[in-house]
């Protein structure tokens, strides 16, 4: 009996919009039924099988997967007898759950086990009766599949190592000692309380990616005032109403001390675990604009 043809692929305006959505490879693609834990009933799906994961779609035109499946920890697949003719039926065993799929033909279901069973056992099984050009197809995913298994593992362990540096920078380059992770009230407050460590204080800005300086100031009478210090590249940059950008966030502090002439000291309490190191307070800078943005 000859097999028959296969299904044809998507149409490839289709196949662009998904690879949007994930840049998996497609190794596989047609209709299932399918039943996971939480269905009552075999649902029809296109599906393919990008990597080691199942994507459902509603129809072969859907551009939205409504539904996927990781089967890289696949336990076993196990053929169910079927009552139907001319149907494939088999369970998907894995560590939380199992999954029964139904193939509208035993020709399609033979490889949909020898695309399933290749790409996670890293080997093209011998129990699959297919037709040389379909086995030789296998062989063709198993390359690719290993190949791009050696190449995730390699970009995450670039990723480890480039955090791990990261973490090395910054117990290199500790905050300065009047960093404290508080909001602008909670830092108003630790001036206001406690005028006598110091008038001046650096905190996360309200994005969390860059900071602002907190300062009271008794000239007639005691002033709170806030300065944004924007993070651009590896410089910062103060918001005045001319911007003053520095190399680093000790060199921000050291700006106010000294175009204040002293008057602005780093609140330090040596009892809090928040506080950095000493700050340098060596270099120059312009001299503070009396209209700053502020933060």
């Amino acid at each position: 009996m000859m097999a028959k043809k296969p299904p044809k692929p998507a149409p490839r305006r289709i196949f662009q919009e998904r690879l949007k959505i994930t840049a998996l490879p497609l190794y596989f693609e047609g209709f299932l039924l399918v039943k996971r834990s939480g269905y009552q009933e075999y649902e029809h799906y296109w599906t393919e099988l990008r990597g080691t994961t199942l994507f459902f779609y509603s129809d072969k035109k859907s551009t939205i997967y409504v539904d996927k499946l990781d089967i890289i920890d696949l336990t076993c697949l196990t053929d169910q007898n079927s009552t139907e003719k001319n149907c494939a039926k088999f369970t998907l065993v894995l560590p939380k759950e199992e999954v029964q799929l139904k193939t509208e033909n035993t020709e399609s279901g033979e490889e949909w086990r020898g695309f399933i069973l290749t790409v996670t056992e890293l080997s093209v099984p011998q129990n699959v009766s297919l037709l040389p050009g379909q086995v030789i197809k296998l062989h063709e995913v198993l390359e690719r599949e290993k190949k791009r298994r050696i190449e995730t593992e390699q970009s995450t362990s670039l990723e480890k190592e480039k955090e791990s540096t990261e973490d090395y920078v910054d117990v290199l380059n500790p905050m300065p000692a009047c960093f404290y992770a508080v909001s602008r009230k909670e830092a108003t407050e630790m001036l206001q309380k406690n005028p006598s460590l110091g008038n001046m204080i650096l905190r996360p800005g309200s994005d969390s990616r860059n900071y602002s300086i907190t300062i009271r100031q008794e000239i007639d009478m005691p002033r709170i005032k806030h300065y944004k210090v924007m993070r651009i590249g590896q410089n910062y940059t103060i918001e005045l109403e001319k911007p003053v950008t520095l190399p680093n966030l000790f060199s921000v502090i050291d700006y106010f001390v000294k175009e204040t002439r002293g008057n602005l000291r780093p609140f330090i309490c040596s009892t809090d675990e928040n506080t950095g190191q000493e700050p340098n307070m060596e270099g120059r800078s312009e001299k503070l604009k009396k209209s700053p943005h502020i933060a």
